[in-house]
């Protein structure tokens, strides 16, 4: 069952909302004298309460809020696999009878038989041909990453069955949900075909978003790009993709379509520049002696093409940035909203904690005419006190337009800002040390489903989402 268009752009638009209040709070941001950069706000809001101790020892909420495990590393699946380990990015569709397909990354890598969905020993791997794998390592090492499917019941909030839905590929860590119904699911690799595995790594794998247990088509969709992949959005009208790409020194790439909707048909990849300061780096790095990227200033881009994207020698990020790319700080979470893309950064900023982006697209986005009306990015959050954000990764938007950010550290946090700007804690995972990933609501807004990298768990949060405590 797939995503109804209305429905993602009605989504798109509450993220929207959420991003209006994060930009009213970047400009309440006082301004660091002889910086020209602004500093993050010191101030914590209660938001929906304070965090109160879990007796089971794994997840704080405030009042008023619960989780409940539905998926487990290990547990038996429909089809008669395990689910896999290292779950990350996730998306739901809304499905019949009210419930809601969800699917779901697992950034695993060949040979880590713990997470594999296999089994330790590998005793299931017979059950599916190897037509199903993307790479079957010459026989001797599958890749295990990919991804699975819930089917789940939001009412109750009971899963119906989960599947494996992709397979084959490694570290399938972010990716993003397009209007058209499926889930661009991304390896964050860019291994090469060698004694072990049978073709190259560092593609994004189409995956459609169905209830019935079916395996996806595990084929790379080659045009977009082979580099260390992270996550996606699409803009619904055009079909065009933007990707983050998670290295120390990576970019931001747009992929045109041939054909809207149909990724496998080829296209045109190209990089984001500074059209006013080619090779810019936003990085804003204390130990850069270049010029610093101002928090809330509008940077007009152009949008250069780039080739042999399928790029042997991994060195994407290095021929755009001498072309004139933008080089970003690991370039992780993204999504789109009303006509704009979100994304982070998470080892951005002065102190490495972490920036969040807009970029507006031009009226004549992906057109000859976009020189005449550029698109524009603008720096919206770098923060730099660890005790109320750092490196966002994952984010999300709730039904009454709050921003989510998932915190990328040891001991993580879910970390809430307002669409006045109140930023607020939502949970702080104190049993397990892993980074929340995969933070994504339920269509009806209900439920926030994350999880809990490292322990193998999918939650499910409930609570008084749709209450704006912040009007």
């Amino acid at each position: 069952m797939s995503i109804k268009r209305r429905k993602f752009i009605k989504q798109s638009s509450l993220v929207s909302m959420g991003f209006f209040g994060l930009q009213t709070f970047v400009n309440s941001c006082k301004t660091n004298p002889g910086s020209g950069i602004n500093s993050f706000p010191e101030k914590l809001s209660t938001g929906y309460g304070p965090l109160l101790e879990d007796p089971e020892g794994l997840l704080n909420l405030p009042k008023g809020f619960s989780y409940k495990v539905i998926s487990k590393r290990g547990n038996p699946m429909i089809d008669g696999f395990l689910v896999p380990g290292n779950p990350d990015g996730m998306a739901t569709f809304a499905a019949p009878n009210g419930h809601v397909v969800i699917v779901r990354n697992h950034e695993i890598s060949p040979g880590d038989l713990n997470n594999a969905a296999f089994g330790t020993d590998m005793s299931l791997l017979d059950k599916l041909p190897q037509s199903g794998f993307y790479d079957f390592g010459r026989g001797k090492q599958p890749c295990l990453g990919g991804t699975t499917t819930i089917v789940y019941n939001t009412e109750n909030q009971e899963v119906i069955h989960e599947y494996l839905s992709l397979t084959g590929t490694v570290r399938n860590c972010a990716g993003g949900l397009t209007p058209w119904g499926s889930w661009i699911s991304c390896e964050e690799n860019t291994s090469v075909a060698n004694d072990v595995l049978e073709k190259d790594h560092g593609y994004n794998f189409e995956v459609p978003a169905q209830v019935e247990p079916i395996l996806a088509n595990p084929a790379p969709i080659k045009a977009m790009g082979r580099f260390n992949h992270e996550a996606v959005c699409v803009e619904p009208g055009s079909g065009i993709v933007y990707q983050t790409e998670d290295r120390h020194d990576g970019l931001i790439y747009r992929y045109l379509p041939n054909t809207p909707g149909k990724l496998l048909d080829g296209g045109q990849l190209q990089v984001l520049s500074i059209k006013s300061n080619p090779s810019f780096d936003t990085r804003n790095w204390e130990e850069l002696t270049s010029g610093k990227m101002e928090i809330g200033k509008e940077y007009e881009v152009e949008w250069l093409n780039i080739d042999q994207v399928e790029s042997p020698e991994d060195d994407l990020r290095f021929r755009g940035y001498d072309k004139g790319a933008a080089r970003f700080a690991r370039g992780e979470g993204m999504w789109y909203g009303n006509n704009e893309v979100y994304f982070a950064c998470t080892n951005g900023g002065m102190k490495k904690q972490g920036q969040v982006f807009k970029y507006k697209p031009s009226p004549n986005e992906g057109q000859p005419q976009e020189d005449n009306q550029p698109g524009k990015l603008t720096l919206m959050v770098e923060p730099n006190n660890i005790d109320i954000v750092t490196n966002c990764d994952n984010l999300t938007v709730a039904n009454n337009g709050h921003l989510i950010l998932c915190e990328d550290r040891p001991t993580p946090r879910i970390v809430g800002i307002s669409p006045k700007g109140e930023m607020y804690h939502i949970a702080k995972n104190i049993g397990v040390k892993s980074e929340f990933a995969g933070s994504t609501f339920s269509p009806d807004g209900s439920t926030l489903f994350v999880n809990i990298q490292v322990a193998g768990l999918t939650l499910a949060i409930t609570g008084p989402w749709g209450e704006d405590w912040s009007a």
